[in-house]
């Protein structure tokens, strides 16, 4: 079995947003993501980027932080944090070609969100042969243009088998049976 040696970044608010709002809403159980990120895609690290810190959001933050996650958080003025949007793109992109310059030797990158905005990251990693699979959650919101992409570097996370593998209410589902 391949070793333990990818790495996630995973935008939060977008993972969020787009489960949520989806036409059939669902919420991720993380643990459990986080668990499929490993086995399946032999993730050692997973970096979920957030917006400011939101210190009535705290249990939460220490609940990612014992399921594995590593939380990184957009720096914002004091005086513009309440209206400021998460805004990670840059985050995770800067992070990812970080990793890539000087860290200690990684496997490949997968990506979770369906913003456009990383296409020519994407696009870059696959070139060199460092990008894994990008993760969309929300098949009507996902950006076009990764349909430009080999299907073998993209998945949706919100098909049904997905959602029992680690959406909050098919377990709860499955418990009332």
């Amino acid at each position: 079995m391949e070793p333990l040696n990818n790495r996630a970044f995973i935008d939060s608010q977008n993972l969020h947003l787009a489960t949520t709002t989806a036409a059939e809403p669902w919420k991720i159980d993380m643990r459990r993501f986080r668990v499929y990120l490993e086995e399946k895609y032999r993730v050692d690290r997973a970096y979920c980027f957030f917006g400011a810190r939101d210190e009535s959001q705290h249990k939460m933050y220490e609940a990612f932080r014992r399921y594995g996650y590593d939380l990184v958080f957009r720096e914002h003025s004091k005086t513009l944090k309440g209206r400021k949007k998460g805004n990670v793109d840059v985050d995770i992109v800067f992070e990812v070609m970080k990793e890539l310059l000087e860290k200690e030797p990684f496997g490949k990158v997968v990506l979770v969100s369906g913003d456009g905005d990383y296409k020519r990251m994407v696009d870059y990693l696959v070139k060199i042969g460092r990008f894994e699979k990008i993760l969309l959650p929300n098949r009507e919101f996902a950006s076009s243009l990764y349909k430009k992409l080999s299907s073998k570097y993209y998945d949706y996370l919100d098909t049904p088998a997905m959602r029992v593998k680690f959406g909050l209410e098919e377990k709860t589902k499955k418990r009332q049976a």
